[in-house]
């Protein structure tokens, strides 16, 4: 059974923020009722891509708008955040919801965004790594002491624990086959990017990493592709979306790393929509285009789950229903006999 969840920048459309919030919110209502598995919200700062700055805000709302979703940071930056309140965080989020709660963690692919904070872009991949042994930590003990380089604890009380135990399922945005040891080592859940090729290379590379560290093959961890997706009842109508939509989602997805003369690592993304279909970034169409589209990546791809981007740009409310609405009905029952 092929999965079936969405990524979501919660970038900036047109009309007012607390209305992109509202309309995000109703569309989260609709992929707990139609059957989507799992939301994943991005954190981004001081650009357009990311009107979600703080994560656990809005997904606190989530978690008392659904009732069977599953959702979560994809990822929180960890470089900017103090682990210990992450950890707080994360177990009154898990509670909130019944134990519903993702744990997508990483360092941030965004020099700019930490250097804003204050942070140095040099040593965000070293506050990763040590933010996340203190949340893991913080997360199974009754107290937490630790001592390292950026944050150090002595006999903390840790009043507040996640229902899943001994913590959230863990989640890491995973470009290239080269961060595949970590991953394996401690059974993450992967998103990765790239074209069918490249996950691919991933999705491979992780079987045989798998099967070569003992686990058995019904346990592997989920390995996740996303794509943008437009669904209308005629060809026409799913493309115009589609372009006008990407179009401003590409601009605000490089209108940061433009202001500072560089380019983001591991970004493929054209910035026409017709050139990203044809690079498999993303699919539009009737729903019996989408669902052929979709199952000859799935297939090349190798992957088991599916991650959708059904709202970016200024896709409105009722474009994104559509789309959602007429996956669910004609595309995802397919998927999920194939």
């Amino acid at each position: 059974m092929m999965e079936v969840g969405v990524f979501d920048h919660l970038d900036r459309g047109d009309g007012p923020v607390g209305e992109l919030y509202e309309n995000r919110l109703k569309l989260t209502e609709a992929y707990d009722r139609l059957g989507v598995r799992r939301y994943h919200l991005a954190e981004h700062h001081a650009t357009p891509l990311g009107m979600a700055p703080s994560p656990s805000v809005f997904l606190a709302a989530v978690a008392q708008r659904t009732r069977r979703l599953r959702f979560g940071p994809l990822v929180y930056t960890l470089s900017l955040h103090h682990p210990l309140r992450i950890a707080e965080e994360v177990a009154m989020l898990d509670q909130m919801s019944g134990g519903r709660f993702e744990l997508g963690i990483g360092r941030g692919i965004s020099p700019h965004e930490v250097a804003y904070y204050g942070v140095d872009p040099a040593k965000a991949q070293a506050m990763y790594v040590e933010a996340l042994a203190v949340i893991r930590k913080a997360l199974t003990a009754e107290t937490l002491t630790f001592e390292g380089a950026f944050f150090r604890f002595r006999d903390v009380p840790m009043e507040m624990q996640p229902v899943q135990r001994p913590h959230p399922p863990l989640w890491y945005g995973l470009a290239r086959p080269d961060g595949l040891p970590w991953v394996v080592a401690n059974r993450v859940n992967i998103v990765c990017n790239g074209p069918p090729a490249l996950v691919r290379q991933v999705t491979d590379g992780y079987r045989q990493a798998w099967a070569a560290a003992g686990h058995r093959p019904d346990e592997l961890p989920l390995m996740g592709m996303t794509r943008s997706v437009v669904i209308a009842e005629s060809e026409r109508e799913a493309l115009e979306t589609a372009r006008r939509a990407h179009k401003r989602w590409h601009q605000s997805f490089f209108k940061l790393w433009q202001r500072h003369g560089t380019q983001p690592l591991n970004a493929f993304y054209p910035d026409n929509f017709d050139e990203a279909q044809q690079r498999g970034f993303g699919v539009a169409g009737t729903p019996g285009q989408v669902l052929d589209a979709l199952q000859r990546q799935l297939d090349e791809a190798r992957t088991n789950y599916l991650v959708c981007r059904f709202a970016f740009g200024d896709m409105s409310l009722a474009e994104s229903l559509r789309t959602v609405e007429l996956f669910a009905r004609a595309v995802m029952p397919e998927l999920n006999a194939a």
